[in-house]
């Protein structure tokens, strides 16, 4: 072993060898459980008090635990500051991302404005800002044009025959789409909140929600090119339906419209290069420069001082009505047709927010409950949907925003709902010449941040192959199958790579470090020596019914041992073996003629071992060398054995015996990679589980039982306790299985089975001198 440049300190231990038994007595174990029954958490559950009342209603109405103690002075002036920063931003991000769920522009600012005053009293993140992201507008939108295509609202002209689109009885149809997906949705989040099933976003691994996002924001910009070139492609719905209308798109780019290809150029320019000034001198200016809503009031006046629509044939976005829209009920007779995308929707809307939330909490230090956040959203989409809203999540630049201008609580999300709502009722009118490329290249821009995660390819390339494969497959998926197929299958993948994974472990066999009690991969590890006779085996993950076979077949591989083969050919000894003893009794009854009678009747044949000896020798024609002279109580040991006769020498006779039998051990020691062929104990070291199901008790069982035939040894080390109940429960335990073949660690299992078998025949290392195991460190 290398030098150390210091040390950090020794221990010195003494005790007994501990199995589980011993261990029981030691520490006490406890005879009853501290958790209380069913019966008394049930009752205790539903017990009412006042306290309980009001920890219910604090946790349901966040709210009302922080406003009694809002500081106006510590946190008015930096929320406000950040409310009119966000608010500003959600007018451009809000008419611009409607365009991606095919709905009106003004919808977008509805959905800008209901559920982030509902997220303001329910949500317990302070700094993420709720409303329209791309990721979800473009789920949306999906299904509204699925559901509501424009073939459904085209007709002919009786005058000159040719085809009209009716857009206003299109775009009031998939508003009500959009709604009623919203509110199922929304009804998707509550109800799992309720039921505290925050957890099933555990699901939707990182790298799955990181590449799911860069194949939706590829979905945003294919959906996006037709504003920016002023084409009309045709649609398609399906799996490949991006490759196709990609292709359309470069069949209609001939069909260009300049101005609109002028209008959209100069915005993007525009646009990058102010923001990237935003990035590059964050720290000295005190708020970024508003670009987007200055680009959106430059291009309105562009528009209608320059009349672009009329003279260029440039789309705008058209009349917006002034005022808010009253509630109404959504069309629940199309839910059965969108309760997929719906769960979808609610499902990855629900992975982005809690994530933006936790990353914020840590980084200020407060908790983010994921229950209360999956019901807060719920709550802020199904209110939302009842205003002809759609769904919504937080999004990051907004975030980002909310949290870099001073905002720290949520009263920055009102100040920003009054600035939409402001605009909504006095300010909505004087936008409806804002060219459609302009908000397209809004979107354009504000995806450089999902963009910039291809950039996880070369890191995941480095760190983890299985993640990358997981991205990889994701953004493929998210692509090729559109959103709601591609979350499906890229959340199958992702559980397949975790149940290969554990199919697939990293089996090791454990030698010991000299001078310590530690055992390690002696493939790892040049220091990590197998102590003769005994084979300590791991697996590096919980074994259960997928890869307990495999367990069984690792086992015989890497201690060398076939068991099937061991206990075939003792079948056959022991039936060559009471064939012999008949024909020996047969010989002996008539030897009996002849030698005469006893007065017992017992014939003693003469010189019975030596015949019995000389018989043997003669009439197997071969050399079988079974060495036997360690104690095995007066067994013989049937795997040290097989090493010896697993060939057929006796087939060929003097030089080629002696040539077989060294080809023989030159294979073997190759095999062994220079352990001691004599095993008489495995160690099973099962510290990497966590569970053990019923095919892994019967698996147990059977390696015991198989391996006890064979007079080996069998012990467990390193269980977890939850294990060993599982395996009491499981009646594991027996006569033939007791207690003490279980130890509290692998080193207590080498001492004891160099105690059961005689220390004497085999090197000791220094932690081992003493049976009462004295460890030195």
């Amino acid at each position: 072993m290398g030098v150390e440049e210091q040390r950090a300190g020794k221990f010195y231990v003494e005790r007994d060898v501990l199995d589980e038994l011993c261990l029981d007595q030691v520490a006490r174990r406890r005879t009853h459980s501290t958790t209380p029954p069913l019966k008394e958490r049930v009752k205790d559950s539903l017990r009412c008090s006042m306290p309980k009342l009001k920890r219910s209603v604090l946790s349901t109405l966040p709210v009302l635990s922080w406003l009694p103690r809002y500081s106006v002075r510590d946190n008015g002036l930096g929320d406000l500051i950040s409310g009119i920063s966000v608010g500003i931003m959600h007018l451009p991000q809000g008419m611009a991302y409607a365009l991606l769920a095919s709905v009106p522009p003004v919808f977008g600012l509805y959905t800008s404005f209901y559920p982030v005053l509902v997220y303001c009293i329910l949500g317990t993140s302070r700094h993420i800002s709720i409303g329209t992201f791309a990721v979800i507008s473009i789920m949306i939108g999906s299904v509204t044009e699925r559901l509501a295509p424009d073939s459904d609202f085209t007709f002919l002209n009786g005058t000159n025959g040719t085809a009209v689109l009716d857009v206003t009885a299109r775009d009031a149809y998939r508003v009500q789409i959009a709604a009623s997906t919203t509110v199922l949705s929304g009804l998707f989040q509550v109800l799992l909140g309720m039921v505290r099933f925050g957890f099933v976003v555990t699901y939707l691994s990182e790298p799955l929600v990181r590449g799911y996002t860069t194949g939706a924001a590829t979905h945003v910009v294919i959906s996006q090119l037709k504003y920016i070139f002023g084409i009309h492609p045709a649609r398609f719905s399906g799996p490949l339906s991006q490759v196709y209308i990609l292709i359309d798109i470069c069949r209609h780019l001939p069909e260009t419209n300049i101005g609109t290809l002028v209008v959209s150029l100069v915005a993007l320019v525009v646009l990058i290069v102010v923001k990237e000034l935003n990035s590059c001198y964050e720290k000295k200016l005190p708020l970024p420069i508003p670009i987007e809503l200055i680009v959106i009031v430059a291009a309105t006046l562009i528009s209608y001082y320059g009349n672009l629509n009329s003279q260029y044939d440039v789309a705008v976005v058209g009349e917006i009505p002034r005022g808010l829209k009253s509630p109404s009920l959504p069309d629940v007779s199309l839910w059965g047709t969108v309760v997929g995308d719906a769960f979808a929707v609610a499902i990855v809307g629900y992975a982005i927010n809690i994530s933006l939330g936790k990353t914020f909490g840590l980084k200020h230090g407060y908790k983010v409950d994921s229950n209360q956040e999956l019901v807060a959203l719920g709550l802020s989409n199904t209110v939302g949907g009842f205003f002809q809203c759609y769904s919504v999540t937080s999004s990051m630049s907004r975030s980002l925003i909310q949290e870099s201008t001073g905002g720290r609580t949520q009263v920055a999300g009102v100040v920003s709902s009054v600035i939409v709502l402001i605009t909504v009722l006095q300010l909505g009118t004087l936008f409806g010449e804002l060219p459609k490329a302009v908000l397209s290249c809004i979107v354009f821009v504000n995806l450089k941040g999902m963009f910039k995660q291809y950039l996880d390819i070369p890191a995941l390339w480095k760190s983890n192959t299985v993640d990358l494969l997981v991205w990889l497959v994701t953004l493929v998926c998210t692509i090729l199958l559109n959103l709601d197929l591609g979350l499906a299958a890229s959340i199958a993948f992702s559980l397949l790579t975790v149940i290969f994974r554990t199919q697939l472990p990293r089996y090791s066999i454990l030698g010991q470090v000299p001078g310590t009690e530690l055992y390690l991969d002696t493939d790892t590890y040049e220091e990590a020596k197998e102590i003769p006779g005994i084979t300590i085996f791991r697996s590096s993950t919980t074994v259960y019914y997928t890869n307990a076979e495999l367990y069984m077949d690792a086992l015989q591989k890497k201690s060398g041992i076939d068991v099937g083969k061991l206990l075939t050919r003792k079948k056959k000894r022991d039936a060559k073996q009471k064939r012999k003893d008949k024909k020996e009794e047969k010989k002996a009854k008539k030897q009996n003629g002849v030698n005469g009678h006893l007065p017992n009747s017992t014939v003693y044949p003469e010189d019975k071992v030596d015949v019995e000896k000389g018989s043997h020798d003669l009439k197997e024609n071969r050399t079988d060398i079974t060495l036997t002279d360690r104690p095995t109580n007066g067994q013989v040991n049937w795997a040290y054995e097989q090493q010896w006769t697993g060939l057929d020498l006796g087939s060929e006779t003097g030089s080629h015996g002696d040539d077989a039998i060294t080809q023989t051990s030159s294979t073997v020691g190759e095999e062994k990679r220079g352990r001691s062929s004599d095993t008489h104990t495995i160690i099973l070291d099962l510290s990497t589980a966590s569970f053990v199901d019923t095919v892994t008790v019967i698996m147990l069982n059977n390696i015991f039982r198989d391996y006890r035939e064979i007079d080996i040894d069998i012990y467990l080390a390193g269980c977890q306790v939850c294990v060993v109940e599982q395996l009491c429960r499981a009646s594991f335990f027996s006569e033939s299985i007791p207690k003490s073949r279980l130890f509290t660690t692998v080193h207590d299992a080498v001492l004891h089975s160099l105690q059961v078998q005689g220390a004497s025949d085999v090197p000791i290392y220094e932690c081992a001198l003493d049976m009462a195991c004295t460890t030195k460190m």
